[in-house]
């Protein structure tokens, strides 16, 4: 890929007041014209930047201030953006994919069949006890375990993929170089060394409320199908299912006791048509029927 284009897309993640979509249109641009050497205020009329416009020049001009230091700062990254051979294909199907992915690990994993398993951050011993159930059967089949390195049903999936001797992918909310929670940080950095942690932000970007929903899109767009395990009915898992659904996945939901509440989520989403789910071969069974 063109040096000067990756460059560009660099600067751009992290200029403020253009957003993800800006910098799809301008790959679009790109694409079409073959032409990277933008002016800020063709980028801005390109990304149709127009409420956020000075917050764009202001960022802009800082930016481009830094120079060497920007340099430096983009060399401490490792990265692919939607252009690059390495960028998933079924990531690039969704609306408004992340135009640029930054990574830690082994970048092999996202050409893998892969599966998220998501759920509650405060899984009770039955939530953890299906994914111990179910994971060895999925990796036994192939599959790459996707989920978001949080506590809970999240870290549950990683921990017990990577004792199956599976392949995991971590989606996180915040730069690579942040642990949130910081409970994971042990987790993350193992991932790192050994598997995959990927994030649409670049280091030094905090957690921030509105991350987690463009995660959850992530790791829905990335993967075949989603399961969830015990969760409310306004759980952030939830969130990934819908978008599962919206992108034409598998959803799968694993059934609990009618009175608990912190099983309405899945009750829900087997009432809407998610797949009941009570072993890994309901999982296996239906993607590869579908797939």
């Amino acid at each position: 890929m063109d040096k000067k284009i990756k460059d560009l897309l660099f600067k751009l993640v992290l200029c403020q007041g253009i957003g993800n979509l800006g910098m799809l249109k301008i790959i679009s641009y790109y694409l079409n014209h073959g032409n990277s050497h933008l002016t800020k205020y063709e980028i801005m009329q390109i990304a149709q930047i127009t409420t956020y416009s000075q917050t764009f020049l202001n960022s802009w001009n800082t930016l481009t201030e830094r120079g060497e230091t920007l340099d430096s700062f983009q060399k401490e990254h490792r990265f692919i953006t939607i252009l690059d051979e390495e960028y998933p294909s079924q990531l690039k199907e969704i609306y408004n994919c992340p135009a640029v992915l930054f990574y830690e690990g082994n970048l092999s994993l996202l050409k893998e069949k892969s599966l998220a398993i998501v759920g509650a951050r405060f899984a009770s011993n039955y939530g953890i006890n299906v994914v111990n159930h179910f994971i060895p059967d999925l990796v036994a089949q192939g599959y790459t375990i996707v989920s978001g390195l949080a506590k809970g049903i999240d870290s549950a999936s990683h921990l017990s993929t990577i004792k199956a001797k599976g392949n995991t992918i971590g989606i996180i909310g915040t730069g690579l170089d942040i642990c949130y929670p910081k409970e994971m940080k042990s987790l993350q950095n193992k991932m790192m060394d050994e598997q995959l942690v990927i994030s649409e932000y670049p280091n030094g970007t905090q957690a921030k409320k509105y991350h987690f929903p463009a995660r959850n899109r992530i790791i829905a767009g990335l993967t075949l199908g989603t399961c969830v395990v015990e969760a409310r009915k306004k759980s952030g898992s939830l969130i990934t299912a819908q978008s599962a659904l919206d992108y034409g996945r598998e959803v799968f939901a694993v059934p609990g006791e009618i009175f608990n509440n912190y099983f309405s989520g899945c009750h829900s989403l087997i009432q809407e048509g998610a797949k009941c789910t009570v072993s890994a071969d309901d999982i296996i069974n239906e993607l590869n029927y579908f797939n």
